[in-house]
């Protein structure tokens, strides 16, 4: 698979790491193009400018900060023309506890409104630091109403993960799976850990 990773942060960076030791294909996509060249050197990918790299996935990964997740979909709606994956969510903090905000639709819902292109969501409940070790003992979740795109983001999230690639259903499950980040923060903190999903029950 060919995988566009737009954002150079903690999370894209451990994302493309993985992707690149299952033997994909990576473009890290920056707003700065010698950041994206950068950090993709680091890893063996290439870098590009987010409208280049938006241009050449088979999937583009929205890695971006949640509050800049509509506006970078936006600039760049004029090259999308596959599918897009969210995995921001958008987290509250009063007196140092994590928290959904109270909106009536999630960030890849807003997303899914801005374009053209079929929009999947989800990695909510993946940590950054645990993915760029290894492939973490966890299972991942996506949701999504356009089957292709629900199929290339299931696909992908396999690859990253030691558990399993997980169906959550349409598109507005994404507000409990961005929800989902704020539940594993806390627990972060207040067990001091680092936090994942496993599903019980399944065959």
């Amino acid at each position: 698979m060919k995988v566009a990773i737009l954002g150079t942060g903690k999370f894209g960076r451990a994302l493309a790491i993985r992707l690149l030791e299952a033997g994909d294909e990576v473009v890290i996509g920056s707003r700065d193009e010698e950041r994206a060249r950068e950090i993709a050197a680091e890893h063996g990918a290439r870098g590009e400018r987010n409208e280049v790299a938006a241009a050449s996935g088979d999937l583009i990964v929205l890695a971006v900060p949640a509050g800049v997740a509509v506006p970078t979909v936006v600039a760049l709606r004029p090259v999308l023309s596959a599918p897009v994956l969210s995995v921001a969510a958008e987290i509250e903090f009063a007196a140092g506890t994590a928290r959904p905000p109270v909106l009536p639709k999630s960030v890849a819902e807003r997303i899914s409104e801005a374009v053209a292109v079929p929009v999947a969501a989800g990695l909510h409940t993946l940590a950054a630091r645990r993915l760029a070790r290894s492939r973490p003992e966890e299972d991942a979740f996506v949701c999504g109403d356009h089957h292709e795109a629900k199929a290339l983001a299931l696909e992908l999230a396999q690859r990253v993960v030691g558990g399993r690639a997980l169906d959550a259903g349409p598109l507005q499950a994404a507000r409990a799976l961005e929800a989902m980040t704020a539940v594993l923060l806390n627990l972060n903190r207040d067990y001091k850990t680092h936090t994942g999903l496993r599903v019980t029950g399944l065959p």
